[in-house]
């Protein structure tokens, strides 16, 4: 079995549903509290309520990066009719720090998936420039692929992904009726 075929991300289909094979070039580190997301890690809803913290490596701090957070699985993994969705981006991350110190230009949206276990994504793309990169009108079907061209971003630099379902019945009395 090649490396490759080990992939996570191939494993997933990320590469093939929302990425073009890439090769990692720049560190992603991206935590909820005190928890890494390692791909395909599991984080319930309640724990991703506000937007992680993300850093990113690089050594140019003329080098600026685009992180953008999507689900290509909204509103089902059976009938992604939404998907990708788009719940958050930043630009104009500055080489070896995170995202705090980039521009949100969509602000961070908590995933809620009510049907099926739903694939998060967070993709780094190196930018041409400061400046070069603007927001999207919309976030259901935004397309990671498609938004790479329209701003020359070339292949990711680095992804990481997490998966999501609906929080169990644990905690609390289950609801008399199906939830689905």
């Amino acid at each position: 079995m090649s490396r490759r075929e080990r992939d996570p991300l191939v494993v997933a289909r990320i590469v093939g549903d929302v990425l073009d094979p890439f090769n990692r070039s720049v560190s992603l580190t991206v935590r909820y509290n005190s928890r890494e997301v390692a791909n395909g890690c599991e984080f319930k809803p309640s724990a991703v309520a506000h937007q992680p913290r993300v850093v990113v490596g690089g050594d140019d701090l003329r080098t600026f990066y685009t992180l953008v957070m999507v689900d290509p699985d909204a509103p089902s993994p059976s009938s992604p009719t939404l998907g990708e969705y788009l719940h958050w981006m930043v630009i104009d991350i500055p080489a070896t720090t995170g995202s705090a110190f980039g521009r949100e230009v969509v602000c961070y949206e908590q995933p809620r998936p009510s049907v099926g276990i739903h694939r998060l994504i967070f993709v780094l793309f190196q930018q041409l420039g400061r400046g070069t990169v603007y927001a999207p009108s919309w976030r259901h079907n935004f397309n990671t692929r498609d938004f790479a061209a329209q701003y020359n971003l070339g292949l990711p630099v680095a992804a990481v992904y997490f998966n999501s379902q609906r929080e169990s019945g644990s905690g609390g009395r289950r609801a008399p009726w199906p939830l689905d």
